[in-house]
């Protein structure tokens, strides 16, 4: 027992030792909540005498369960069994393997990842002889994940009877939806989501299956517990309600995957849903100068729905956090590479101990640029090289198709979107290009009226490429893009498949070119440019492990870096403009949390950089409202932010997206009793704090009405 203490702090310390009852511990970055979660688990099985099979410890992703096993087994001893440390997922597979008979599905039923769904779309797309690009794939498995948010379906796969459709089945969206359904069940596959459903819908309609996992599981342990959403959350009180032993960890600070199911209210409120429950804080931070934790501190006490909670550390005192504020995006990157390189020079750092985070993807395009150019080797994770992606490289092929017509360029994109040019075609073109000794293109051109490639639209794919290399000496080569992408219909084809980031990502590579045009002046040829990027683009710095790495916020979590830069800090950017207009104050706030999660990724040095200019689209760049909400003596600016530019951005944050809080921080509770300028009187029933709304039974109307909570005419009755 001694051993399992040692080294934890006093908070830690009554985390592992509280082992009844409902807890929760709010663990702040960098508090050493594995550890505490991981000598918990060890605490009750070596000083308590419990069976690792009466622990079920549940976390997110297969890697923090493999290290969360590895460090117990090291605790506890390797032979014995914690297949319990498992995943929501996992755990469901264990309860399905044993029961699923019960319907009817062999305890062997197939797992099916996303290659899987798209295979089994192919095949329905097939059957109906649709075009593959006709219905897009992310479109259809979107609607089939709405589907799939409740259990209603889970009934109608259960069924030993011919299936019957959900509803009349009217539109074709719906009818795919519905052949999916029975070719999931013909090959007894269950996707991600159904692997919860089910277990949902076992455990309602045999309450013994229930009450056996119930029986068994003693002690339930919850990691990350602020990204669980409403089945995860049901799941674990479900397992939790014969024992009451439900044990959570996790930081609402850190919930950043709201906009995929995660509610911080499962955290945040964890007593209204267990009265009993005790709170323990772990709020000594290991990992950061309390320079950083100042700065970080001082931003997200701006959130209003949170858990108080103020950092703390013993670490020695480190340099002030930095602001860098760049008159352009240029001298953004460039002042980011020289301090890099400074950092190396004076060997304060090794290129692997530095980390730069972006709020998106595309961001990394100027920041690779200039590491390029002062040959700094670098790696993205979770994601590709800004010129390796997909939609990149085939905008690419489009301007080397005018430029030069090669035929990598050519097989790349004369299919995509689909023109009906596929394998049988490609190889007569090849036969006939070889014989004739020209190039693909040209040998389409000379036989685009050959009955092998009638029913094609190889005619339209040579007129758009004819009338942009017609316009190639009088055009800019950002219009010429723009053309390209629109004539070929591959904007069109990006936009239906609904990815935003890849139209962002095209976005972002117009506005580089764009601003290439205006340094190296506008007159510049096509050919000129591509060689130009060839030298971006044919460096190969994989494969290096000391490599700065290149990341953005939502990859980093978990992770932490000596030296970070966290860049791009404009307003739109961080906060995110699609974040604030669909989720209002709770996107900002989930916003907020991400900064916060960035910042506080930074063990020794924090840099925060933004620059003036425009963003693509021609809209003005301003710095974050995030930079200003920052406790002023607690960082150092480099870099002159203009009064009016600063008085502007406050002015254009205030009316574009607004600032404007409840009156009351806290709103009003349910049941209190209000008053409506039109209304009249009511009480608030419900709080929808997604949409930042109260539901008011008003006594005048039938229904309730949302009413949001920063409506400032609505009056409290005393009562």
């Amino acid at each position: 027992m001694e051993e399992l203490l040692t080294g934890l702090n006093e908070s830690q310390q009554q985390a592992v030792m509280e082992t009844e009852g409902y807890i929760r511990v709010i663990a702040g970055a960098g508090s050493g909540k594995t550890k505490a979660l991981t000598h918990r688990y060890a605490f009750l099985v070596n000083a308590l005498g419990i069976e690792p099979s009466n622990i079920l410890c549940v976390t997110f992703t297969n890697k923090a369960a493999h290290e969360m096993r590895r460090r117990v087994k090291k605790l506890i001893g390797g032979e014995q069994d914690t297949g319990f440390i498992t995943t929501y997922h996992g755990f469901c597979v264990r309860v399905l393997r044993e029961d699923i008979h019960r319907f009817f599905y062999p305890k062997n039923f197939v797992i099916l990842d996303v290659e899987d769904q798209k295979t089994l779309l192919r095949e329905i797309f097939e059957d109906l002889g649709l075009k593959l690009n006709d219905k897009t794939f992310k479109r259809i498995l979107d609607k089939i994940g709405m589907l799939k948010g409740n259990t209603h379906y889970v009934n109608q796969m259960i069924t030993r009877d011919a299936m019957v459709p959900l509803d009349d089945a009217g539109d074709l969206d719906s009818q795919i939806i519905q052949l999916y359904l029975k070719k999931q069940k013909r090959v007894f596959g269950l996707d991600f989501d159904d692997l919860i459903n089910f277990t949902f819908v076992l455990f309602h309609k045999y309450p013994k299956v229930l009450g056996k996992w119930q029986d068994r599981l003693f002690y339930i342990q919850g990691d990350e517990f602020q990204d669980s959403n409403e089945k995860q959350f049901e799941l674990m009180r479900m397992l939790a309600e014969k024992h009451h032993n439900l044990f959570v960890v996790g930081d609402p600070d850190q919930t950043i995957y709201e906009w995929r199911g995660a509610d911080p209210k499962y955290m945040v409120e964890f007593q209204s849903f267990f009265p009993d429950a005790q709170t323990i804080f772990l709020n000594q931070n290991y990992r950061s100068t309390p320079e950083i934790l100042a700065v970080s501190n001082s931003l997200i006490k701006h959130n209003v729905f949170r858990v108080d909670k103020e950092m703390i550390t013993e670490n020695q005192e480190g340099l002030k956090v930095i602001h860098y504020h760049g008159k352009d995006e240029n001298e953004e990157a460039k002042w980011i590479v020289d301090k890099i390189e400074d950092l190396l020079k004076k060997k304060q750092a090794s290129k692997d101990e530095i980390a730069i985070l972006y709020r998106a993807n595309y961001l990394s395009r100027f920041i690779e640029q200039a590491l390029i150019k002062e040959n700094i080797d670098y790696t993205i994770f979770g994601g590709f090289k800004f010129f390796d992606r997909m939609e990149i490289k085939d905008a690419i092929a489009h301007l080397r198709m005018i430029a030069f017509g090669d035929d990598l360029s050519f097989a790349r994109i004369v299919n995509v979107p689909k023109r009906q040019i596929g394998k049988k075609r490609m190889q007569f073109l090849r036969e006939r290009a070889e014989a004739d000794g020209l190039t693909l293109y040209d040998t389409l051109k000379k036989y685009v009226d050959h009955p092998r490639l009638q029913r094609t639209q190889a005619q339209q794919f040579i007129d758009a490429i004819e009338s942009l290399r017609s316009r190639k000496k009088d055009n800019h080569v950002s219009e010429l893009l723009q053309d390209a992408l629109q004539r070929t219909g591959y904007e069109a084809y990006i936009r239906e498949d609904g990815d935003q980031e890849r139209l962002d990502n095209l976005t972002e590579l117009l506005h580089s070119i764009v601003q290439y045009e205006q340094t190296m002046g506008e007159d510049i040829e096509l050919e000129e440019y591509l060689q130009m990027l060839t030298l971006y683009t044919d460096n190969d710095l994989e494969g290096k492990s000391n490599t700065v790495k290149l990341m953005t916020i939502h990859t980093a979590k978990g992770l932490e870096f000596p030296y970070v830069f966290l860049v791009g800090m404009t307003e739109s950017v961080l906060p995110n403009v699609r974040t604030l207009r669909d989720r209002k104050e709770r996107g900002l706030e989930e916003e907020r949390r991400l900064a916060y999660v960035g910042m506080t990724r930074a063990e020794k040095e924090l840099y925060l950089t933004e620059s003036e200019g425009y963003q693509s689209g021609g809209v003005k760049k301003y710095p974050s409202r995030f930079i200003f909400e920052l406790d002023e003596d607690a960082y150092q600016r480099i870099g002159i932010l203009d009064e009016e530019l600063e008085k502007e951005a406050k002015e254009y944050i205030k009316a574009a997206y607004g600032t404007d809080r409840v009156a009351n921080e806290q709103g009003h509770p349910k049941g209190t009793k209000v008053r409506h300028p039109v209304f009249g009187e009511g009480v608030i029933e419900e709080i929808d704090h997604k949409k930042n709304t109260y539901l008011i039974y008003f006594d005048n109307l039938k229904a309730p009405r949302p009413i949001s909570r920063n409506f400032k005419r609505l009056e409290v009755i005393d009562q």
